[in-house]
């Protein structure tokens, strides 16, 4: 018999007020994760993810819609089955200072029938040799570890990380994003929030791109970014920005779809680089425009996020 998927959400809204406004946080969102996947929730602050995370771990209640997590709903008696089957790390966990860290995996542990030793936990997260360090000795990434470790003290089936490499150092994300690895490997599922695309890229199988409490976009991040027709760009930058060509001037060659200026800078989307790039060099040659920098790179999640919103991942606000 096949198995419910992890996660179901059907025309899901949750509305808030803000003074005298009505702020639609997730507006009819629709979605489906399936067992194995990590899967990546991505958009800019503001988007509804959070909001639709807290939903699916049983923190906050929906005004309509519906949410089955691993065949169950909440408030229908199955919440204890459901949060003794999921994992939750948020984006940062406080823990006593002067607790070693087995103190504070033995305290997690306890809030769990079934699960993992906390030797277990440990070896998961690589921090078998801090076992007796206290949490103020511990650097931001260990602290981040040992989060996840509570999280996955009761074996759970899914788990749901809340931006989980923000601020940490490029050493310690990898050795979060192996710990993912090693959890999806043995059949877990992840839900995954995250302001970093390589992350999202390294990690998820899909992901969906969330704006003003919708979907916007949905797919693997190869998908997503064969969507935008051109997968390579062409980066100029002038020494004087007044003697830039008019867009048209690029676009008059073949192979660029599209341009895009920030002050001396100087964006081509192209078909390909190999033939755009001697183009446009000749162009800028033949009209004596003096170059400052060249180079080129491959099409991003970012990239599909700002054609499709013009707004940077980051962004909160309005284009």
């Amino acid at each position: 018999m096949n198995q419910a998927p992890a996660i179901e959400l059907r025309a899901l809204r949750k509305t808030y007020k803000k003074g005298r406004e009505l702020v639609h946080a997730v507006n009819g969102l629709d979605l489906v994760v399936g067992r194995g996947e990590v899967f990546g929730l991505l958009g800019p602050n503001g988007a509804g993810k959070t909001t639709t995370v807290e939903i699916c771990e049983g923190l906050t209640a929906p005004d309509a819609g519906e949410v089955r997590i691993l065949g169950k709903e909440w408030g229908t008696g199955a919440d204890d089955d459901i949060r003794a089957r999921i994992g939750v790390c948020l984006q940062e966990t406080k823990f006593q200072e002067h607790a070693t860290v087995e103190e504070v995996l033995k305290l997690f542990r306890s809030c769990f029938d079934d699960g993992r030793t906390v030797d277990d936990a440990l070896a998961l997260v690589s921090l078998q040799e801090k076992r007796s360090a206290r949490q103020k000795s511990l650097s931001g990434g260990q602290r981040q570890r040992l989060a996840v470790a509570t999280a996955l003290l009761g074996d759970p089936k899914l788990l749901f990380l809340d931006e989980p490499t923000t601020g940490l150092d490029p050493q310690s994300r990898r050795q979060l994003w192996q710990v993912v690895r090693d959890y999806q490997s043995q059949g877990g599922t992840v839900l995954l929030t995250t302001h970093y695309m390589d992350e999202a890229h390294q990690l998820c199988d899909r992901v969906a791109i969330v704006d003003r409490g919708e979907v916007i976009a949905l797919g693997s991040p190869a998908e997503l970014i064969r969507s935008l027709g051109a997968q390579h760009f062409v980066v100029v930058d002038l020494v004087d920005a007044d003697a830039a060509p008019d867009d048209a001037s690029f676009l008059s060659i073949s192979d660029v779809s599209a341009v895009e200026r920030r002050d001396a800078r100087v964006e081509c989307t192209v078909a390909s680089v190999h033939t755009a790039l001697p183009a446009v060099l000749e162009m800028l040659e033949r009209r004596g425009v003096e170059i400052d920098g060249l180079s080129t790179r491959h099409a991003t999640l970012e990239d599909v996020f700002v054609h499709l919103t013009g707004r940077h991942l980051r962004e909160g606000g309005a284009a």
